[in-house]
């Protein structure tokens, strides 16, 4: 008796869990499926207007004078690549280097005051960030320039490139460097040939969502760069950007603008997407990689 009562109930607890579990289930499904139809709304209507507009003129050809019909964004997409560009050639080498900092010298008071800013800065919104850039930049050199645009995405890409670094730098075994210490290798040789090669592939995904994320950035841009109608290259001149160019003609009157600008923003989006995806595929490789 006492076997068949202790049976039954266990045979209700298990029902109970599995109920418990089911629903739980239902409910994370429930909530990923909710959090996934805005992203498909987005991009199935910017598909819907987008698409129509793209032609081999909006990627070749200069925007049209204003009121007329037809152009390209040619100069917005060279100078999109130009000023992110830069930026990461500036914004990328500081962020690895004080993440390997911060993580080689994780109990100074120094490097807690460091990795506070960081986190600071990473709060902040982006049109302070323009504001500053404007206030330091543009107006002691007199003007709007390329070089403008650069530093202020760098200053956004600084604090996520260096905590993402100290991250996956803190992820690696302590013993590879000590075993590269106990070798004679000396420590600045150590961090770099031994533990950030070993975090590369996490420090590469670091960088990527910083540029993934100052990539789609207009604030900064509208009070450094500005824009230009006009085909320009120069660090020290306005130019224009996929983002400034979008919002210009989103908000302008004429309709055959307001259809580039939704043209635009497809780009810019399969641009994001594209390093998305470059994302994944660095993070996959690296956990496909042998140990």
């Amino acid at each position: 008796m006492a076997a068949g009562v202790s049976t039954l109930h266990g045979e209700t607890s298990y029902r109970y869990r599995k109920f418990k579990s089911d629903s739980m289930m239902a409910i994370t499904v429930g909530a990923t499926i909710v959090t996934l139809i805005p992203l498909f709304l987005v991009l199935g209507y910017l598909l819907t207007k987008g698409v129509a507009s793209l032609n081999w003129a909006f990627f070749t050809a200069m925007p049209a004078p204003v009121g007329e019909k037809g152009g390209g964004m040619a100069n917005a997409i060279v100078g999109t690549l130009e000023v992110v560009g830069i930026a990461c050639l500036i914004g990328v080498p500081i962020g690895v280097g004080a993440g390997l900092y911060l993580a080689a010298n994780r109990a100074s008071q120094f490097t807690n005051w460091v990795r506070f800013s960081a986190d600071v800065l990473m709060g902040v919104p982006s049109i302070v960030v323009g504001i500053f850039a404007y206030a330091v930049i543009v107006r002691p050199f007199g003007g709007f320039s390329t070089l403008a645009g650069s530093v202020a995405l760098a200053a956004i890409m600084i604090p996520l490139v260096t905590r993402t670094t100290e991250e996956m730098v803190l992820l690696v075994p302590p013993e590879l460097r000590e075993a590269a210490l106990a070798l004679g290798v000396p420590h600045w040789r150590t961090t770099l040939s031994v533990v950030a090669r070993t975090a590369l592939s996490g420090i590469a995904t670091g960088v990527i969502l910083a540029v993934a994320r100052v990539s789609g950035e207009t604030a900064p841009l509208l009070f450094t760069a500005f824009g230009n109608r006009f085909w320009s290259t120069s660090l020290f001149h306005p130019i224009n950007t996929l983002t400034v160019q979008v919002y210009t003609y989103a908000i302008s009157p004429f309709a055959d603008w307001q259809r580039q600008a939704w043209a635009g923003a497809l780009v810019l989006t399969g641009i994001i997407l594209a390093l998305e995806l470059g994302v994944r595929w660095v993070t996959g490789g690296a956990a496909k990689a042998p140990r």
